[in-house]
């Protein structure tokens, strides 16, 4: 029998020949040791020029293809291709990983570059999005992400002068971004009129914000900030590649084969042509430089490196070449020298030599070469092409001898024979030819058997046979050399092969997996001396096995390095090398072959070699000789956790099926106690705490058990089995893992039982190992996914500090280092890793052991390096480093427990023995064997057998702690004496309960084939077991209590005496599990058992006979019950049927349902029919009710179900979805549930969690106020939570983001700059007779010389966003400002000057706005803004804070909250920042503000979240309210832990729309509700309603700090008492009520403010009102031309005084208004088809009138106000004759205008009007006939009075590219006639000159409106321009600056 095992010698990796000069660039640079590092395939090299030596990087697994240099020159990062790549930073000196960065790439990784002090790190990925990452890479964190382009990204480099400013550039783009907070935002270059928009390849960043860029066509591009401002023309001759900056200047290298220096202003100094030296060839591409003082490195596309010294740069050195192009695949080596040839697709044959590590030989041919071999004289050198022809080349000067095509297809194979006289040829042709070498290759035979292509080839050492493997997975064998096949087997027996290279075969059946049919091992070749086989397959692997290897599946060692496939492998003549060969990374590997050692010298291996050798890896397949595994093993190792249904699904499957539900249950109460302890799969889970008390967990409990007093306390914050437990090195915090898909590990504290922390996002399935690192700051866990991941957590702030996959085979234990935080161990099945951190990844290395054990526990020892571990065989490992010292028998059977002491160590085997050991394991001092004749006589209950396996122990207070696998808890003193503390059952499912019908006492029966009883009273201990034959299901006692019948798993059921457990009786009579047992009332006289085939038999218990059968139910029986009388049972089946059956004969009945509620019976544990209806779930397909149990009084009905929870409902419970009180304590499903007999205690006992509960009940009368466990039932009442239109329209409105606006008006029509142009008369070359043209436009300041505008600056706002956003007004500087926002801009208003000043980085409007309190943060403001999706680019939603004062912007977030940012809260300490979305799930998150970084996030709730506020005091509690929603935070480390608000407290209370929040000392906290009531909350307990505070919503409140006092508002219409705005006392009990009075009333306040003695007010209206508190006068601070609007007023506003001068209110939207000429009157158009005429003094109506009955669009006086035209929807343009009075009568109309009208302008003389259509048309008609004018001769020479119109040929420009979706909306020429600006659909104000007949004319653009700007004006004398936003309601008045004379 062959040995399985893997062999025992090694490979090192010695020399890689080659460079990757395909496809990468920029990677090859000097260290700061000289030495120079690049890669190849999958391997970082540092190669030393001076002693010619190489060290290997190898902690890739795929090929790496960006490397950059760290800029103290020693660390380097490289990135790799794969599915998930990630990046590795490491050292150059030692080759030793120290970060890695993953989980953010996918594809690959295109560019690395780390910034100015090498604290950042920033990536590129291939990814379609080409995401652009910044990265803290030490501790492997990602600080920003963003999407870098939509086309590939070439380079990206750091601004190495300005902090945080990065350049990155590829095709057709370069892009300058800012890092602000976790926010990268770009700004494309412009390429402008200097350069052509190409191709951008490498870039390099020099002082003053200028950066140097090559591009594709070889010119170099100089930027300046944005712009383009030279290029350095013909630079290279085509692409440059490569651009490197140093001291002294620039280096680039390109395409043509050129290296240039640049000195620092980018001069060129010289230029090196390598095409012109010695080893230069035509066609040499540059794909990398380096230039470092007077070396120059260049890297080429051919693998090629040189070296140049710069004073000698005629003679560059070749310190490195390679295979380049195509792919390699000829492999020879030669028979007696060290040498190796190979050839490859890029036509090149090379001889290395493998001593000196170099290329001696090197010649090229014809055709791509396929495969190679050296005659056995080593004479002739053989290619095989892949044209089908074959040369022969003598090796000593490459000469050809012959050259021979007689196949057409490639040769795969060739092979000279032994002897030398024979070559044989295989062909994909599917045949070998023979040719004879004396013969001058002569063909001499062929073999021809074959079906497919030959792929291997072997001769036998006699040179007789020939043995073939083909590509159908066929041998062959073959008579040489005439070439017939050998089909008699017998004949082969004795042959010896001379090599052996074939891949089938029964001496290499090994080299496959076990039961794969896959062939992807392309070579193969063995070492006949040394018995081992090395193998090359399609994953980058090169392994070792033994030979021969006969069964499949043998163990191996691994080594990585080449990253795709491996096309061959070969051993030097002497055995000494391996060479491996890479198909398409083109490189050369030579591997060192280290044979066997005897074992002594392994202790003493030299260093470098051990770490070599640990880049191998042990093959994953099993052993034979692998010890039987230990049966509890087996099932803990095959024990899944996962489940059908997680409770983490049940919301989403709540939410699936909704319904509206009501009701209300009221009792309540409180977990006492559970006995019980979780021994049978867990270990380890057992420790004292600080104080002396006992921590373990059950089911989904953490328990803390005070002996002394024999009490358990009780954490209840998992939500599913707990499998892990460990605890703190200071023993007040414990750290527990749970069950789930997405499972949570908590850390908590063992007084306050609160969470300290919660840990998810990276465990799938559950955590089930954990330790604290010895500070107690870290913590490792080990999840139960596939790979079982490890993490390192700080637990503290619920950060992530590393992952890595662990092992495909479980992990049963995870250690950490007690000397060096940094390290740990994990053992399991089969083995023990030992691990170091390195960045955000862990780096592993097996222990070496010589056969793999599992490992069920492990401690680390006296010093940093010892290790003890504990197997499954009873030994202990010892453990130096990763050396197995020696082992020591400790247990008979699997260790599983072990405790490390000061001076020694305790264990706890299978064989129930806990042994004390001294410090080295060399003697065992003590020994405890666990008896039932040792318990101690204080001890609670009984041990249910002797030496039970232990499976946890702990030491402390002068005790051993034990815990064993039946569940119990036992604590040994070292004197000896053993004392039972706690027990429960152990594995299996408990369902049998039955309570005592007049004692404290209970039953229970489980799977583990025990009957215990309990005493309920407060010993809480097991009084009796007693074992059974089989598992049981259901027991009863009787109703004297004297007997106990029991139902077992085979079908029979036993009676035994209560008292003393023996058996009375017992009958057996049907297969299945018995289901169900029960005495009949009274004297107890039949006894029913339920059986799960269907039947119920009714027995005599006097006469022990089987006295009846109840037949007829279809299914197997759940639940039974008898009446009062004992003469009726009813039944309910797994089918839901509930049928009735009359005793003893066990006939039949049908009872109607209004019958079965008059029928008194005797217990109701039903849960069917209609008094219990109600007990199911909505989700019920998915849970069921498992049980059910009436209380004595039969008030209360308690049930448990499928997902472990306990609930209470009032009985009867009809009606559907009845409301409940929810208990959690059960993990798994409850299998039943009991009251006792007085109603005082619920007993409930879990399946899978094996234990039993007790649970105390609280009558309704004399309830405490208690806080309770209890949650609401989850279903809201139907009366859903009120109406109000503002609330409604505030839910459902869908915010425009400006990029992706839409037309604002229903266009129709080709856009202008798309429409073909019709050449004009006037473009004819014109004559000098005629008449010059008249000017476009008539322009008003004649005999001044005309200036153009050159900028815009903002001047002023009127507006703010009250309408849809709240709480959005604040003062600053002890109330001298307010900031308020609108549009996208955030205003400051100085009071008392009334400046305002702008803040405008948002690139889209801003929802919300709040200011930090806290001191040390002052005027500093958070805005959040809408975006679309959160992506994490430039349109996503972010939150900017920044400094009200200067406007400098702080930190900038992007966030994932799609669609918009709607509340921003600070923090108490002003660090944290917490946002909620408004994407579907209403995300909340926390944020770091300063460093951008994400802490929390979670989603908030189905509906829309309205505010969340932290409490004022706080960093951790916040409060959200919302739709039908109010939730009670907290922030545990990086987890949200939220408690709906509990209303049951208050009768009749019901959840509402809750629209503000305020706070309250003592945890008092107020919410305001859409009702007008405000709810004040204690915790999250609803303890009061302050009733209609406002007889309206009450929109906001306000928390002052100083004095607690809460302000409101809300709509409320002002009354004596009442008003909108309200000042209240701390506990909001009484009140004092403001008018606000502007003129009008106002009704509705969205916005308060509170400041010293003043309020601030925002309403819906848009003002913003200030309150003094002393008299009540209210001030309207900024009522600040003339605009109309929506909202039905006219408003007409003054700039200087920057104030609202007049409003009228006009009863109907307003669309558009206009002067007359001399300004004394003003016409308005309405919506409804209605205009009025104003005069301007006294706003008083001159005229009106309606001829239309759609909206009229525009108005115009003609300029010498004798015409008024008006423009309407419906497609016409009237005019009106204002010389004939107010009457106003039509006088004509323009008819057949193809669209509605947008824009109108008069010319001059008045006798012309222009209109621009819906239909991008523009027209001419004459004035006041209304003909249109066609001719464009005379349009060319009409003199326009003003122009306001988007279209026309003058106006071309204006339209830019990207408006398909969207519109220019409005434009206005100045009065000077030089400019026009226009506004668009995108929110944008653009500043053009006057005309721009050209497309897509230059212009400035001005941002801070939001989406569609509806008009836009110059005001007279061209010094404002004034633009109106139709979304954002705002105008905004732009200052001119004109452009000096």
């Amino acid at each position: 029998m062959a040995d399985r095992t893997a062999p025992n010698c090694h490979l090192r990796l010695e020399w890689v020949y080659g460079y990757r000069g395909h496809q990468c660039r920029n990677n090859l640079y000097y260290t700061a040791a000289k030495e120079i590092v690049y890669f190849v395939a999958g391997v970082g090299v540092v190669y030393n020029t001076r002693e010619h030596k190489q060290k290997f990087y190898l902690g890739h697994n795929d090929d790496i293809i960006s490397l950059a240099l760290h800029p103290e020159r020693v660390l380097v990062a490289t990135g790799q291709v794969g599915k998930e790549p990630y990046i590795c930073v490491w050292d150059s000196y030692t080759v030793q990983t120290v970060s890695i960065l993953k989980d953010v790439h996918t594809h690959g990784i295109a560019c690395l570059a780390f910034d100015l002090d090498g604290q950042c790190l920033v990536s590129v990925g291939l990814d379609s999005k080409n995401t652009i990452c910044v990265w803290d890479w030490r501790r492997g964190k990602v600080l920003a992400a963003a999407p870098g382009h939509t086309d590939r990204i070439f380079d990206i480099s750091w601004d190495l002068y300005q902090a945080s400013k990065l350049v990155s550039c590829g095709v057709k783009h370069i892009k300058f971004w800012s890092l602000c907070g976790n926010a990268l935002t770009p700004k494309r270059g412009v390429f402008g009129k200097t350069g052509d928009l190409q191709t951008i390849l490498c870039l390099a960043c020099a002082r003053d914000e200028v950066t140097y860029s090559g591009a594709l066509n070889g010119d170099i591009y100089v930027w300046k900030g944005l712009n383009l401002v030279r290029t350095v023309q013909g630079a290279h001759g085509s692409g440059i590649f490569s651009m490197n900056a140093c001291e002294e200047g620039f280096a680039t290298g390109g395409r043509d084969g050129c290296v240039r220096l640049w000195d620092l202003n980018f001069k060129p100094i010289t230029v090196i042509d390598l095409r012109e030296t010695d080893q230069g060839y035509k066609g040499l591409s540059v794909r990398s430089v380096c230039w470092r003082g007077d070396h120059i490195l260049v890297g080429t596309q051919d693998s090629e490196i040189f070296e140049v010294v710069v004073h000698d740069r005629t003679k560059p050195f070749l310190i490195m070449q390679g295979h380049s192009e195509g792919e390699l695949w000829a492999l020879a080596v030669h028979p007696s020298k060290p040498l190796a040839m190979t050839g490859s697709d890029d036509r090149s044959v090379r001889i290395w030599s493998l001593i000196d590590h170099a290329l001696i030989a090197r010649c090229n041919m014809e055709e791509p070469i396929r495969c190679a071999a050296v005659s056995t004289d080593g004479i002739h050198l053989a290619l095989g092409m892949k044209d089908g022809s074959f040369t022969v080349l003598r090796v000593r000067d490459m000469t050809e001898v012959v050259h021979i095509k007689d196949r057409k297809e490639a040769i795969h194979e060739l092979k000279y024979s032994p002897d030398g006289g024979h070559l044989a040829v295989g062909s994909n042709d599917n045949s070998v030819d023979i040719y004879g070498v004396v013969q001058r290759y002569k063909k001499v035979g062929e073999c021809t058997s074959s079906t497919s292509f030959i792929t291997h080839m072997d001769w036998s050492a006699d040179s007789k046979f020939l043995h073939t493997n083909d590509g159908s997975g066929r041998r062959l064998f073959y008579r040489m050399p005439s070439g017939k096949e050998v089909t008699n087997r017998e004949e082969l027996k004795m042959v010896q092969w001379s090599t052996w290279t074939c891949v089938l075969g029964p001496e290499v059946n090994g080299i496959w997996p076990k039961y794969s049919e896959i062939n992807d091992i392309n070579s193969v070749d063995a070492n006949f001396n040394s018995q081992v086989l090395v193998t090359a397959d399609d994953y980058g692997l090169v392994k070792l096995l033994r030979y021969p290897c006969v069964r499949k599946g043998a163990k191996f060692k691994k080594y990585l390095g080449h990253s795709a496939h491996i096309t061959n492998a070969r051993w030097s003549h002497d055995y000494q090398w391996v060479i491996t060969i890479g198909g398409a990374d083109h490189s050369v590997f030579q591997w060192k072959f280290i044979p066997e050692r005897k074992p002594k010298e392994a202790l003493h291996i030299a260093p470098q070699e051990t770490l070599a050798d640990s880049h191998s890896e042990e093959s994953d397949s099993d052993q034979s000789d692998v010890p039987e595994m230990d049966s509890e093993i087996e099932q803990e190792t095959q024990h899944t956790y996962r489940r059908q249904v997680y409770k983490e699904d049940l919301p989403q499957l709540k939410e699936q099926c909704k319904e509206k539900h009501r009701m209300m249950a009221t009792k309540k109460r409180e977990r006492r106690r559970r006995a019980a302890y979780r021994g049978y799969d867990c270990r380890s889970n057992l420790f004292y705490t600080q104080t002396g008390e006992i921590v373990y967990h059950v089911a989904a409990v953490g328990v803390v058990y005070n002996r002394q007093q024999n009490t358990q306390r009780f954490y209840m914050g998992h939500d599913d089995d707990i499998l892990c437990l460990a605890i703190h090195p200071l023993k007040d915090y414990v750290a527990t893992g749970q069950v789930g898909r997405d499972s949570s590990i908590h850390i908590w504290d063992t007084e306050m039982l609160k969470p300290m922390s919660v840990l998810k996002g990276y465990h799938q399935y559950g955590v089930c190992a954990l330790d604290f690192s010895a500070d107690g700051k870290r913590l490792a866990s080990v999840g139960l996914d596939d790979n079982h991941t490890i993490v390192l957590w700080d637990w503290r702030k619920g950060e992530r500090l590393s992952a890595i996959r662990g092992s495909k085979d479980k992990i049963f234990v995870v250690k950490m280092n007690p000397y060096m935080p940094d390290k740990l161990i994990t053992a399991g099945v089969k083995h023990m890793k030992f691990w170091h951190k390195a960045g955000g990844g862990l780096i592993g290395r097996k222990g070496n052991m010589g056969k793999t054990e599992t490992m069920m526990c492990a401690v680390y020892g006296w010093t940093e390096e010892m290790v003890f571990s504990g197997t499954c065989s009873g030994d202990i490992c010892i453990w130096r480093d990763m050396f197995l010292i020696k082992t020591v028998k400790a247990h008979d059977g699997p260790v599983f427990s072990m405790h490390a002491l000061e001076k020694g160590f305790v264990t706890g085997g299978k064989d129930g023995v806990v042994a004390l050991w001294d410090d080295t394991f060399e003697r065992c001092l003590k020994t405890y064997a666990i008896k039932r004749a040792v318990l101690a006589p204080g001890s609670k209950g009984l041990l249910l057998e002797d030496n039970p396996s232990i499976r946890a122990i702990s030491l402390g207070h002068g005790h051993i702690l034990v815990g064993t696998k039946n569940g119990e808890i036992l604590e040994v003193d070292k004197s000896g004496p053993i004392t039972l503390l706690v027990q429960g059952h152990m594995e299996g499912e408990v369902w049998g309960l039955a309570t005592h019908p007049h004692l404290p006492l209970c039953a229970t029966v489980s799977d583990d084939k025990t009957l215990r009883i309990w005493d309920l009273s407060p010993s809480h201990c097991m009084l009796a077991v007693r074992k059974l034959k089989k598992g049981g299901r259901c027991c009863c006692f009787s109703p004297d209590g004297k007997a106990l019948a029991v139902g077992l798993n085979d079908g029979s059921f036993l009676i035994v005496n209560a008292d003393t457990l023996e058996d009375l009786v017992s009958f057996h009579h049907r297969k299945d599990v018995t289901s169900e047992i029960r005495f009949s009332p009274g004297a107890g006289k039949y006894l029913a058992v339920a059986s799960a085939d269907s039947f119920v038999d009714i027995y005599n218990v006097m006469s022990s006979k089987r006295v009846g059968v109840c037949k007829g139910s279809l299914n197997y029986i759940t639940h039974l019950d008898w009446d009062k009388r004992g003469k009726l049972l009813q039944v309910n089946t797994g089918a839901k049927e509930q049928l009735f059956f009359e005793a003893p004969r066990g006939k039949r009945q049908m009872i109607p349902a209004a019958e079965v509620e008059k029928i008194d019976w005797s217990s109701w544990t039903c849960v069917l029919g209609t008094h219990c209806e109600g007990i199911w779930p909505v989700v019920s397909e998915v849970t069921e009710v498992t049980a059910a149990c009436l209380s004595g009084n039969r008030k209360v009905l308690a049930t448990g179900d499928d997902l472990g929870y306990v609930k209470l409902f009032r009985y009867p419970v009809k009606g559907k979805y009845a409301k409940f009180k929810r208990y959690v304590a059960h993990s798994t499903h409850v299998t039943n549930v009991r009251w006792t007999h007085d109603d005082v205690l619920l007993v409930t006992v879990g399946g899978g969690d094996t234990s039993l509960m007790i649970w105390t009940h609280e009558p309704e009368g004399h309830r405490e106020a208690r806080q309770c466990d209890s949650e609401e039932s989850d279903i809201e009442s139907e009366d859903d939570g009120g109406y109000d239109s503002d609330v409604m329209r505030e839910n459902e409105i869908n915010y425009t983001i400006k990029s992706l606006s839409t037309n604002v008006r229903p266009m129709i029509g080709t856009k202008p700059h798309l429409q073909l142009k019709e050449p004009s008369v006037d473009e004819r070359p014109p004559v000098s007779r005629a008449l010059p043209q008249p000017e476009k436009l008539q322009t008003n300041n004649v005999g001044k010389k005309k200036r153009p505008i050159e900028d815009l600056v903002l001047e002023l706002v009127f507006g703010y966003r009250g309408n849809d956003c709240r709480n959005n007004v604040h003062y600053l500087n002890e109330g001298a400002d307010i900031i308020y926002h609108t549009a996208s801009v955030g205003v400051v208003l100085n009071l008392t000057t009334a400046c305002q000043s702008f803040y405008v980085e948002h690139s889209d409007d801003i929802l919300c706005l709040t200011i930090n309190q806290h001191p040390k943060f002052p005027n500093v403001v958070a805005t959040g803004q809408v975006g679309d999706t959160g992506d994490m680019s430039a349109t996503s939603p972010s939150i900017h804070v920044w400094d009200a004062m200067n406007k400098q912007t702080l930190s900038v977030l992007r966030c994932f909250h799609s669609r918009g940012v709607c509340s921003v809260s600070f923090s108490a300490t002003g660090k944290l920042l917490l946002s909620v979305g408004l994407d579907p799930e209403h995300s909340i998150t926390i944020w770091k503000w300063q460093e951008g970084a994400k802490i929390a996030s979670r989603a908030g709730h189905s509906q829309r979240i309205f505010v969340a506020e932290f409490r004022p005091d706080s960093d951790t509690q916040f409060v959200s309210v919302g739709i039908k929603h109010v939730r009670f935070w907290t922030l545990a480390g990086r987890a949200l832990l939220s408690k709906k608000g509990v209303l049951s407290s208050i009768e009749e209370a019901r959840m509402q729309t809750m629209l503000s929040v305020a706070f309250g000392a003592n945890n008092l906290t107020f919410t305001g509700t859409i009702s007008g009531d405000v709810c004040v909350w204690k915790e999250h307990i609803l303890v009061r309603i302050v009733a209609k505070a406002h007889t309206g919503p009450v929109f906001t409140m306000y928390t002052t700090l100083r004095d607690g006092l809460i302000v409101t508002g809300g709509k409320e219409r002002p009354s004596k008492e009442g008003g909108a705005l309200k000042l209240w006392d701390q506990e909001l009990k009484r009140c004092r009520a403001f008018r606000l009075e502007t003129g009008q009333i106002i009704d509705c306040v969205r916005s308060v403010c509170r400041g010293k003695g003043k309020i601030l007010v925002g309403t819906r209206n848009a003002e913003i009102i200030e309150v003094g508190e002393k008299n009540a006068a209210a001030t309207s601070c900024r009522d600040v031309f003339l605009s109309a609007a929506e909202d039905g007023t006219v408003r007409l506003w003054d700039i200087p005084e920057k104030k609202m001068l007049n409003k009228v209110n006009l009863g109907h939207p307003a669309r558009t208004v206009s002067y007359s000429p001399e300004g004394d009157m003003v016409a308005i158009g309405m919506k409804n088809g209605e205009f009025i005429i104003l005069l301007v003094t006294s706003l008083k109506i001159w005229g009106k009138k309606r001829d239309r009955r759609s909206a009229i669009q525009d108005i115009r006086f003609s300029p010498d106000s004798r015409y008024l035209a008006v423009g309407s929807s419906e497609n016409a343009v009237d005019f009106y004759d204002l010389t004939l009075g107010p009457a106003l009568n039509r006088i004509n109309s323009c008819r057949d205008v193809p669209s509605f009208v947008m824009q109108m302008d008069f010319a001059a003389d008045s006798s012309f009007v222009q209109l621009s259509t819906g239909a991008y048309k523009r027209l001419v008609y004459e004035v006041p006939s209304g003909k249109q004018i066609t001719d464009q001769a005379i349009i060319d020479r009409i003199t326009w009075a003003t122009w306001t119109s988007v279209l026309g040929d003058e106006v071309v420009g204006i339209w830019s590219r990207n408006t398909d979706k969207a519109d220019v909306t409005c434009a206005c020429v100045s009065h000077s006639g030089l400019n026009i600006v226009t506004g668009d659909d995108f929110g944008m104000v653009k500043l053009f000159d006057f005309p721009c007949p050209e497309k897509f004319a230059k212009h400035k653009r001005f941002l801070g409106h939001s989406a569609h700007l509806t008009n836009i004006r110059f005001t007279s004398g061209d010094r404002y321009v004034i633009s109106a936003g139709g979304d954002d309601r705002s105008l905004f008045v732009w200052r001119c600056v004109h452009t000096p004379h």
